[in-house]
């Protein structure tokens, strides 16, 4: 049996892990502008235009049909630097036709130029709006940490997000073939 003094201490224990989940939850809201509308799991993709660093503009609807991970990504990230090496591997094995990798920059264009020049990736990089809302941000990233990825199916539906670095048994995961 529980006696008084344990049933307290748990008690306060709750409220204080409840009073902090809340807390947690008001501060990411903070962060986002009044008016902006974040994608969540399920949503559909909001069909950004995104400039590439071919000079042209992308709409992210440009690659439906195909399962797509959106890799938001900085020059000066280092857990983005060594995700890079894992994505690049990633895109190699699913080939032309299948998922495809984009890697979305959140940094200044010549910086982004700067870097890929010394380490090319065979993905397509796009660069992200860093003013508010941020590229991120509207795509779910509420804490605006990076590398921050999000796993969209062949319509354009969030499928996952993860903050963080993806692993080789997740790419593989998120990469594979949709089942019928």
């Amino acid at each position: 049996m529980i006696n008084r003094g344990t049933a307290t201490i748990l008690g306060l224990a709750v409220l204080v892990a409840a009073l902090g989940g809340w807390l947690q939850h008001a501060s990411r809201q903070a962060r986002v502008p009044p008016g902006t509308k974040v994608a969540e799991i399920g949503d559909i993709a909001p069909d950004l235009a995104l400039p590439g660093l071919d000079g042209l503009e992308h709409h992210l609807s440009e690659y439906r049909g195909r399962r797509v991970l959106l890799n938001f990504w900085a020059s000066w990230c280092g857990p983005c630097l060594k995700e890079m090496s894992e994505l690049v591997r990633a895109q190699t094995n699913v080939g032309e036709k299948q998922a495809i990798v984009i890697g979305i920059a959140m940094d200044e264009p010549e910086r982004v130029r700067t870097f890929l020049a010394a380490r090319p990736v065979n993905y397509p990089i796009l660069i992200g709006r860093l003013d508010s809302p941020s590229t991120s941000l509207q795509l779910g990233n509420v804490g605006e940490l990076l590398p921050f990825s999000v796993l969209l199916d062949a319509n354009g539906r969030i499928l996952a997000t993860r903050r963080g670095a993806l692993d080789a048994a997740r790419l593989r995961e998120w990469l594979a073939p949709a089942a019928p």
